[in-house]
């Protein structure tokens, strides 16, 4: 590989790829992310000439890395469709409506300003799982190169065509006020509208586009967004307020009140809304996810079956996908709807939507509808630093003590461990509902810890107690993003 073709081979996340942009890669090492994903998509579809369709974030570098790409997948003979600024949900949603066969979306998501990246997938609604990425590294980095002639076009006006698929049929009766956050990010151009499309009055916060990030991240689980999403909330006496993500596909959650309700527990309720019409259902959960799923008397009564599984939006997708259930929820905010409620992907603006389904079917306040789940204390989702090359290695360390200390029966604040879940990482979980989590970030040097308790907040404290021992035993864990 020559000097000017620079690409960081950890770049190459469990399910998206990611750089420093021009740090950790440089515009050539774009266009041979092309070349490599141009033949993996020939391998796949073994078309001489797939139609791939691409867009781009709202950054300043987002076009020219575009651009980049594109070089790379006309080389290898691809036929793109450039649909212009997007959000990731309009690219997957464009590969049904268009019929196309692979999909690229250039954007870095809710990350700092200098990250870029590119999600990818080749089946329609899903995106790259870790053997696909394995895969992709591999062609990249070693040039496994097929040639071709391709050709590129403009696809004109498609927002719309994506807005008008979400209103369309979502249309609401009670008049719901709606403060619509975006950080400024790409949502902004789509949320807005389309949420007043299905009948919302909505407030919006940060929706001009600025890729700077004047105020911070674009992010549903930074909590200085939250904060001011909460407060626009109060200000303006308004039902529920919406955080978006920069490429729209999570969305967070504050309650009339100006509370933060974490994810899991708004896929809880959203599963419970959709299990009094669509009985017999499956669900799809991450193990970030609330224990409450698999013992909520709703979901029991109507005869739905709730599986833990693989945190990241392309294994719940997959799952989602395979078992053929009706949602996935993740933590981190991607929700997933499969028909007859949408494609299988993760759309932010389609979760907001199912969020106004509920309270529509409702004659309740949000806090009232949340105050309904069995109280738990849950910890933020806590991110003690670890680097890219020692955390899988970590983890594994920690499955295995975990394992012999359920075991041995040994006791953390007087319970015995009576579960243990090693689908990704470590979930294990007590007697009284209470649990933790162990796993390793797929898109950051740092592991992934949650603890929660439907006993006490003493006891979500002792179990994270515990975890942070044993980190700290390792010696190859450091600080925290945040704590409890």
């Amino acid at each position: 590989m020559s000097e000017k073709i620079k690409i960081d081979p950890y770049g190459f996340r469990e399910y998206d790829a990611r750089w420093l942009y021009e740090k950790d890669i440089s515009r050539e090492g774009i266009t041979n992310l092309g070349k490599g994903l141009g033949t993996q998509i020939k391998i796949h579809t073994q078309k001489e000439n797939p139609r791939i369709i691409v867009g781009h974030d709202y950054r300043s570098y987002s076009e020219e890395i575009k651009s980049a790409l594109k070089k790379g997948l006309i080389s290898t003979g691809c036929h793109i469709e450039d649909v212009g600024l997007s959000l990731s949900p309009m690219v997957y949603f464009a590969q049904f409506n268009l019929d196309a066969d692979a999909v690229a979306m250039v954007t870095a998501s809710h990350n700092e300003n200098g990250w870029t990246g590119v999600k990818m997938g080749i089946k329609k609604g899903l995106t790259h799982a870790p053997e696909e990425m394995k895969e992709l590294k591999d062609l990249t980095l070693n040039e496994k190169f097929s040639n071709g002639a391709g050709s590129e076009k403009q696809i004109e006006n498609f927002q719309q065509v994506y807005k008008d698929d979400l209103i369309n049929g979502n249309k609401i009766n009670k008049k719901l006020k709606a403060v619509v956050a975006c950080g400024n990010g790409t949502a902004g151009v789509f949320a807005p509208d389309i949420l007043k499309g299905i009948g919302c009055e909505v407030i919006e916060l940060d929706c001009e586009l600025d890729w700077t990030f004047p105020k911070y991240n674009p992010n549903p689980e930074d909590l200085e967004m939250l904060h001011e999403i909460a407060k626009a909330v109060k200000d303006n006496n308004a039902d529920i307020g919406f955080g978006f993500d920069g490429d729209g596909d999570r969305v967070g959650v504050i309650d009339n009140k100006g509370n933060e309700i974490f994810s899991d527990k708004i896929g809880l309720l959203i599963a419970r809304n959709l299990s009094t019409i669509h009985k017999n259902s499956k669900f799809v959960v991450d193990v970030k996810s609330t224990g409450l799923y698999s013992k909520d008397d709703v979901l029991l009564k109507n005869n739905c079956e709730t599986i833990y599984w693989k945190t990241g939006h392309s294994h719940i997708k997959r799952k989602v996908n395979t078992e053929k259930a009706l949602a996935g929820f993740e933590k981190s905010g991607h929700f997933f709807f499969n028909q007859p409620l949408g494609y299988g992907y993760d759309d932010g603006i389609n979760s907001a939507i199912h969020v106004c389904h509920l309270l529509d079917n409702q004659n309740k306040m949000m806090s009232e509808i949340i105050n309904e789940l069995p109280n738990t204390y849950q910890t933020p989702t806590m991110a003690p630093f670890c680097k890219d090359e020692e955390k899988y290695q970590v983890v594994e360390e920690l499955v295995k003590q975990v394992e012999e200390i359920k075991n041995n029966k040994i006791k953390i604040d007087d319970q015995i461990i009576t579960e243990v879940l090693t689908v990704n990482g470590v979930r294990f979980s007590f007697d009284d509902g209470s649990w933790g989590l162990i796993r390793a970030s797929s898109n950051k040097p740092s592991l992934v810890i949650v603890t929660e308790s439907p006993t006490s907040d003493i006891r979500k404290k002792k179990i994270f107690e515990f975890i942070d021992d044993l980190l700290q035993k390792t010696g190859k864990v450091g600080e925290y993003d945040q704590k409890i």
